[in-house]
């Protein structure tokens, strides 16, 4: 009798609780999948008491953590980010080898993903990308994440537009993948234990990242965002922004502004858990900010947001309630004032999907055969 394959090993990375929340459906199935063995490398924010130290919080999800991989120090600084990822890439590379992983998942552009993927090529093992194909600059986000792209072997797209602009950069179409976003598969459940007030309540959830800048230009962007909203009379629950350049400043414009306002005016959180998150997007009057979760989350929970700035340009909008301002009081003003004359409906559909993602992630994974025509990478130009 033949022996049964044995069960192909998957190294996830993750690096930030953003980012962990958007892969915890994807986490879940590979775990679940009686072909698939988990191997759960946690590095990058994770692991900084700076950030709330979230490796706590895939714990208490009930994953085993099979390493944990420190790479940035929690400095705002340039340097940090250039030697974190050095020894993101020593790290997990040592992981790889020693676990015998066969297939590396990373997903989006944060140098945690570009450390696994650079892991994953050296050492020889499959590369397997979500959400490649997008667009928005952020700090180096867009260069990472195309870097990532040219690096990876599977492309897991979260939208039709972006599986077509990986096929243009020369992967080869039978590698690419449409699955969604990840990020939309727990809402409709948390969505339907957690109804949403059909009445305001008179809170606005402020998410707010640096975009590589100095500190003092993102304290003053995060100070004028924090005097717009608390000009519209709305309470204010913040998250803390996450470790890129400029992090500082930011920081220090939150806790500035929770200092002189008044008691319960603001709540303040170095990170949220993915359900609380969610359940604190969906009864929020508006989300404030430029996190992705204000172009691709919120439109599918009802909730308007006001994308500041030109962290998320070009990345596609799930809804009409998504409203773009420049980065000065005053346009941040008006859009508050519009958003919160929206009437908001939950969308009927997403261009980010069905809210299976994780589901279908790990089914490719599964199936997909290792050849040597995928693991050596040839450019399909056109």
């Amino acid at each position: 009798m033949p022996r049964p394959p044995r069960h192909r090993r998957i190294a996830v990375i993750t690096g930030t609780r953003a980012e962990y929340g958007l892969l915890r459906t994807t986490i879940r199935a590979v775990q679940r999948h009686p072909r698939l063995q988990l191997q759960l490398v946690a590095t990058g924010m994770h692991l900084v008491r700076k950030f709330g130290s979230t490796v706590r919080q895939i714990e208490a999800d009930g994953f085993r953590v099979a390493a944990r991989v420190p790479m940035q120090r929690g400095t705002d600084d340039a340097l940090d980010q250039a030697e974190g990822l050095a020894r993101g890439v020593r790290g997990i590379a040592r992981f790889l080898r020693e676990a015998r992983s066969d297939i590396v998942l990373v997903l989006g552009d944060r140098i945690e993903a570009m450390a696994g993927a650079l892991a994953g090529v050296t050492t020889g093992r499959i590369v397997a990308h979500v959400h490649g194909g997008d667009v928005a600059p952020g700090d180096l986000d867009d260069a990472l994440r195309h870097a990532i792209t040219k690096l990876a072997h599977l492309h897991l797209p979260a939208t039709r537009a972006s599986m077509r602009r990986v096929v243009r950069m020369g992967e080869r179409r039978e590698h690419v993948f449409l699955v969604g976003a990840p990020g939309l598969d727990e809402l409709a459940s948390i969505l339907r234990a957690h109804a949403r007030a059909p009445q305001r309540s008179g809170h606005a959830l402020i998410v707010h990242h640096p975009c590589g800048r100095s500190a003092k230009i993102e304290a003053r962007v995060m100070r004028d965002l924090l005097a717009s909203v608390e000009r519209h009379g709305l309470r204010r629950l913040i998250v803390y922004p996450n470790s890129d350049r400029g992090h500082q400043g930011v920081i220090r414009a939150i806790r500035d502004h929770a200092a002189r306002s008044r008691p319960g005016e603001v709540s303040v959180f170095r990170s949220l858990p993915r359900d609380e998150f969610v359940r604190c997007l969906s009864a929020a009057d508006v989300l404030v900010g430029n996190s992705s979760s204000g172009i691709i989350e919120a439109p599918f929970v009802g909730t308007p947001s006001v994308n500041v700035g030109a962290r998320q340009t070009g990345r596609e909008p799930g809804g009409a309630s998504v409203i773009h301002v420049d980065e000065n009081s005053r346009s941040i003003s008006a859009a508050l004032a519009r958003a919160l004359r929206t009437r908001n409906r939950r969308p009927a559909h997403s261009v980010y999907g069905d809210g299976h993602a994780g589901r279908k992630i790990a089914e490719i994974l599964a199936s997909i055969e290792i050849s040597e025509e995928l693991r050596r990478k040839q450019i399909a130009w056109t």
